[in-house]
């Protein structure tokens, strides 16, 4: 931000700011009338990114004050927007489908905030402030991947992404190096889309393929979400220049912990491995813990080409057959990577811990190591089901159990146990599902994880502590409305659930669903009514953490942010609070970005997987878990498949379901079997429509299903869910699930978590 930059903005974020003019502007700024030409570009600057106004008489206010709130919108699947404001001291801002206008997922736009109307929702909660679009202030993405169609009179593309409801017009392609036809993937340059009524116009730049060529589903990925194949020659030629070897030059003023008993333990199938441990006994009963992480700093300074690249690119990507890199693999894989039997520098956190695990001291400097092993998750927790075999593996053991007794303070202090098994698929040398294994957040994950979120809060404290402008992981508490819609769904299945603005009784409630069937989808639904966690300069502190103080700083090989709190903490230049304010923003949108485009290369080999299934005729079971039921079907969570799907009543021919409203659930006419939420059932793939993202499973009838039905043909329902006299209550809707419209299917969950 430049000096009038920053005056202007002192100007009009002044409490006692009135509405002026341009001539007022230049008194009140002290400006000389030569520079009001200056001053006019930089308030067309500042009204183009909706933080003024200009009212009729040309006079200027902050855009909050004409109730004009700028921010990003993100977009779901059944067509609603959600704003977060630039202002964090603002809240969320639900926006109709009918008021989003022309813009796209993730888009910077300016809404218009309504009148509050008056009145609270149940629960005491006030309803959630809505607004309409009024302008797009800058496009996230104005390049579309879809698949190209066409009518007879004109061609257009189908979009992949299943945010974008709308189709879009195209010319016949022109100078782009191969012919296109109908049904191949394309990529789309978006021109201008004046109205929401009619569908945007574009320009194919790029013709990808067939959809089922070898390569293009994931090329379709990379250019949906834009992810880079390559790094320019600047940067690559910047990373190499550094050698392969630490030199004895990088070691003086660091610390010397090469004796150390220093191991890396990461996924079997992990090159960059930035973090490393080493536990000793300090006395009696007290113990050091390092915790050490790779120096990127040192090499990556700001203003260079390596910087830019890795402040673009934000974090790098995992997709389901390739990593795309935030440093060149001469950084990220080798020479940063704390690999065993080579000297690495680190960023350490040294920890001074008592027997029960608390913290008595820290301190922060740099370091160099020499790792004695690397250590998978697997080897860890297969050595810790038997004796320690040597001192590394003593240590393990040590280490082992003072993290759980880290993690029972955590969750005493309020953190919330959320986890959910994850999915990992493996690929054959074809690039075609192999196998699906399911991760376990097990003691091995556990034992680093623990001192991870230990050495995070450590730097956080630290910073605040020295006032440094920085960026903080945050986790902000959920919107009381949604919480409190999600307790009268809990309530409504008869399950204990008290005030959810009183962390120990959401502890309580999620402890209560590990233990019933119905737990895991109830589960599922608290996760949707969170908010998502981000990236801000203002320490707001991380929810699901019960942490106060919370930052990135444990994997600065794949994370920008973590770069950053690097510098803040050693290094006594501070970086400008509005820059760091812009990186926040950005690099959460490419967080997002990158967790959007990991799911995507997911679901397009999964779907290829489940096609293949479908072509041969013999699609396999799995099992699933009824996680919301409709008039039309109800919806799955399959753990097997890291996936969701609907399964249509219209393919369920073992009786004709009924929906009862007042109970939630489907019944069978004849047989009285009854569907609900939480119920196990098994089910194959029927359909699997690429376009709208989604998969339709069928039932399959079990041995037990055949047996239970042959011996109570009738009488299946339980006591319990029988209709009973009076009034039935109002159906309840579970939270984040879209709104119950007759007949109208809605979008499910898509696939992964």
């Amino acid at each position: 931000m430049n000096p009038l930059d920053q005056k202007l903005a002192d100007l009009i974020g002044h409490k006692d700011y009135l509405p002026l003019n341009i001539p007022e502007m230049l008194r009140a700024l002290r400006l000389s009338a030569n520079r009001q030409q200056e001053l006019q570009a930089v308030l067309r600057d500042f009204e183009a990114a909706g933080r003024i106004a200009r009212t009729k008489g040309n006079r200027y206010i902050p855009s909050v004050e004409a109730d004009l709130i700028p921010g990003r919108i993100r977009m779901n699947r059944a067509g609603k927007g959600f704003l977060q404001p630039d202002d964090s001291a603002l809240k969320e801002i639900a926006i109709p489908e009918s008021a989003t206008g022309t813009a796209l997922h993730e888009d910077r736009v300016l809404v218009r905030r309504d009148v509050r109307r008056a009145g609270n929702r149940p629960g005491g909660a006030a309803p959630p402030e809505t607004g309409s679009v009024v302008r797009i202030l800058e496009r996230r993405r104005t390049r579309i991947v879809g698949t190209l169609r066409s009518s007879r009179q004109f061609l257009y593309v189908i979009p992949d992404d299943p945010f974008i409801s709308h189709d879009i017009s195209v010319p016949q392609p022109r100078d782009v190096g191969r012919p296109a036809r109908v049904g191949d993937k394309v990529v789309v340059e978006l021109g201008e889309w004046e109205s929401r009524h009619t569908n945007p116009e574009g320009e194919i730049i790029e013709v990808l393929g067939a959809p089922d060529a070898e390569g293009v589903d994931m090329l379709s990925v990379l250019r949906q979400y834009d992810l880079p194949l390559h790094f320019p020659s600047n940067v690559l030629q910047e990373a190499r220049s550094f050698g392969t070897a630490v030199q004895p030059e990088d070691i003086k003023g660091r610390v010397d912990c090469r004796s150390h008993r220093v191991v890396t333990i990461d996924p079997d199938d992990a090159k960059d491995f930035d973090d490393a441990i080493c536990l000793e006994r300090a006395g009696q009963d007290q113990w050091k813990l390092w915790v050490h992480i790779a120096d990127v700093s040192h090499y990556v300074k700001p203003g260079g080409a390596l910087d830019a690249e890795a402040r673009k690119r934000g974090n790098s990507t995992y997709l389901v057959d390739r990593v795309i890199p935030m440093l060149p693999e001469a950084l990220s894989n080798e020479l940063c990577s704390l690999k065993p039997a080579v000297d690495r520098l680190t960023k350490c956190v040294e920890f001074q811990l008592n027997n029960d695990g608390r913290v008595l001291s820290s301190k922060f400097y740099p370091a160099v190591i020499h790792s004695q092993r690397r250590f998978s998750y697997q080897e860890v927790f297969a050595l810790l089901q038997r004796k320690a075999a040597n001192p590394i593996e003593e240590m393990l053991h040590q280490a082992h159990e003072m993290a759980q007794r880290i993690r029972r303070a955590r969750f005493k202090a309020g953190s919330l146990e959320l986890d959910f098994p994850e999915m990992k698929i493996r690929l054959d040398e074809a690039g075609r599902v192999s196998r699906i294994e399911k991760v376990i957040n097990d003691e091995s994950h556990q034992l680093i994880e623990e001192y991870m979120l230990l050495a995070n809060e450590a730097v956080a404290s630290r910073l605040m502590q020295l006032n440094r402008p920085a960026i903080y992981r945050v986790h902000e508490a959920p919107d009381e409305g949604r919480l409190q819609e999600y307790r009268e769904d809990v309530l409504g299945h008869r399950i204990p659930c008290g005030n959810l603005r009183d962390r120990g009784e959401v502890q309580r409630l999620l402890r209560r669903l590990s233990e019933i069937p119905i737990g895991p989808a109830l589960k599922i639904a608290f996760l949707r009514s969170l908010m998502r966690a981000r990236y801000a300069v203002e320490p707001l502190g991380h929810y699901g953490l019960a942490k106060k103080k919370y930052a990135h700083f444990t994997s600065p090989i794949r994370r920008y942010a973590d770069l950053i709190v690097h510098r803040a903490l050693f290094e006594t230049r501070a970086a400008a609070p509005a820059a760091l304010k812009q990186t926040a923003e950005h690099i959460s949108v490419t967080e997002r970005n990158s967790a959007d485009a990991e799911r995507d290369s997911k679901d397009v080999k999964l779907y290829a997987f489940l096609n293949a299934q479908l072509a041969s005729g013999q699609p396999l079971p799995y099992p699933a878990l009824v996680t919301d039921v409709r008039n039309f079907g109800f919806f799955v969570d399959v753990p097997g498949l890291a996936m969701s799907g609907v399964v249509p009543l219209s393919t369920v021919e073992d009786d004709f379901y009924v929906f009862d409203p007042a109970r939630n659930n489907l019944v069978g006419r004849r047989s009285r079997r009854v569907i609900r939420l939480g119920d196990r059932v098994t089910v194959q793939v029927a359909k699997v429509d690429t376009f709208k993202k989604q998969v339709d499973f069928r039932l399959v009838q079990t041995a037990e299903d055949r047996a239970r039905a042959a011996a109570n043909p009738r009488n299946l329902q339980r006591r319990d869910d029988r209709p009973r006299g009076g009034p039935r209550p109002r159906p309840r809707r579970g939270a984040g699930a879209p709104p119950r419209d007759g007949n109208k299917r809605p979008p499910p969950r898509r696939g992964g978590r």
